[in-house]
């Protein structure tokens, strides 16, 4: 009999961490196993930071490698690593500890400061260089973090000789690597990044005095890192590792089967995405108003991504909101029970004239247009109408950014569904079916970065 051999798909996420082990010839997930950080550190200089303890990090990944079964990870032939984008973490030489023999734990690092970091307000942002790229800055990229080091506690900088993502960090230390790398999908989430170049913005950044001592060096999305330096849970020495790719494009990856599907993944925030045809470039500077956005995909292509601050978290306010007004009456009901009633209700209420504008979080690319609620009328009114109007609502904003017939005139002929929030709503469902009723909608293939990661490197190496 041939042994069968895996290919190990690893996500570090903003929340928990994945991990997939994929058979290399079936391209079957045989085991998966995901652990929650919980490594938020609360922001106690009043700076609106948002860090993670990276010590934490590193220990729920080896924890969650470790409940893989050993058998398998023995027959592991390549490692693939994809995370939370935008964040930086700062590291020293070589830092890792490697005395557990089958593991390393971090040393020598920096907190991760996290793509939620709100450090770096408009003031701040006002006072950078220009960059020499098509995507604009924002509080949380990792380049404008830097900055702010840079201008108010330079002396943190200089006990370090490298940065990085967090899953540019790992496969560092997997590797022993001397310089850290990274792919035009962690680069450009850092901003001062030009995709068609692959260059950082040096002289744009050099001129300001910025330390480009620090930025890792690029290698192409889909390359090889280098090898693993020890034994590591029963995986031998000598395996490849992939550079680190970004969450969202291995997300899109597991589950975009050809170029003619998007995705629509609705979870916490919503994101519509296509590929763009080949030869597509960028615009050369950034589009400040424009709600699309273009980010590094694989072979020099690009996707397109309507990313909306607005998904199912406004349908967790309404919840909330409707849970505390019961309170208030003096009735008490679970969070659980609201939601079947809400999606039953609406079920039964197929159609409504009730309008609900559900951008309560603002938009990117319109940071104070807020929610609104209108034509109302004493006979829209149910719960039915209101719910029915919310689930419209949410699935029209993400559609306003990225129109259907936008989607039909770049050849998208099917709409793959996936993420929590369409999931367990019906209601959302049929929404989206009728927003795109020009085109077959699938759900079913959750998205999933750890797979996504792993497919990959079956794929392309």
């Amino acid at each position: 009999a041939v042994m069968s051999t895996y290919i190990l798909g690893i996500d570090l996420g903003t929340t928990s961490i994945k991990a997939v082990l994929l058979e290399s010839g079936s391209r079957v997930v045989v085991a998966s196993n995901s652990l929650r950080t919980t490594s938020e550190i609360a922001d106690s200089c009043g700076i609106k930071a948002n860090e993670q303890d990276t010590g934490r990090i590193i220990d729920t990944l080896n924890e969650c490698i470790q409940q893989l079964p050993a058998d398998k990870l023995k027959n592991v032939t390549r490692i693939g690593l994809s995370g939370q984008m935008h964040g930086v973490l700062f590291w020293k030489d070589q830092p890792a500890d490697w005395s557990n023999r089958d593991f390393f734990t971090a040393k020598d690092t920096s907190q991760l400061i996290t793509w939620q970091d709100g450090r770096c307000n408009s003031d701040f942002l006002s006072t950078l260089p220009k960059p020499n790229s098509h995507l604009s800055l924002a509080t949380g990229f990792g380049c404008v973090t830097i900055f702010w080091f840079f201008k108010h506690r330079p002396e943190f900088l200089e006990r370090f000789t490298a940065a990085g993502t967090i899953q540019d960090y790992v496969v560092s230390m997997l590797c022993g690597l001397e310089r850290c790398v990274i792919t035009p999908q962690n680069a450009a989430s850092w901003g001062y990044f030009n995709t068609s170049t692959s260059q950082w913005n040096l002289e744009i950044l050099e001129a300001a005095g910025f330390p480009t001592r620090l930025l890792p060096e690029c290698i192409p999305s889909g390359a090889l890192a280098g090898l693993t330096c020890m034994d590591w849970h029963g995986i031998g020495a000598g395996t490849p590792v992939g550079a680190a790719l970004g969450d969202f494009q291995c997300s899109v990856y597991s589950c975009m089967s050809t170029s003619t599907d998007a995705v629509l993944n609705i979870s916490t925030s919503a994101q519509l995405t296509h590929a763009m045809p080949a030869g597509f470039t960028p615009p050369s500077s950034p589009q400040s108003n424009s709600s699309i956005s273009y980010f590094p995909y694989f072979d020099s292509s690009y996707l397109a991504v309507a990313a909306s601050l607005n998904g199912g978290n406004v349908l967790a306010t309404f919840v909330d909101m409707l849970i505390k007004w019961t309170s208030d009456l003096g009735a008490e009901i679970s969070e659980s029970s609201i939601y079947e009633k809400l999606i039953s209700c609406a079920l039964h209420q197929d159609t409504t004239d009730l309008n609900v504008h559900p951008t309560i979080l603002g938009e990117r690319h319109s940071p104070l247009c807020l929610g609104q609620v209108t034509d109302i009328s004493p006979s829209n009114l149910s719960l039915g109408h209101v719910m029915r109007a919310l689930c419209r609502g949410v699935i029209s904003n993400v559609t306003s950014m990225m129109p259907a017939d936008c989607l039909q005139n770049a050849g998208v002929t099917r709409v793959v569904g996936s993420g929590t929030a369409l999931a367990r709503n019906r209601v959302l469902r049929q929404e989206v079916e009728r927003a795109f009723s020009q085109m077959s909608v699938v759900y079913g293939q959750n998205a999933d970065s750890a797979l996504g990661v792993a497919m990959v490197l079956c794929d392309r190496l």
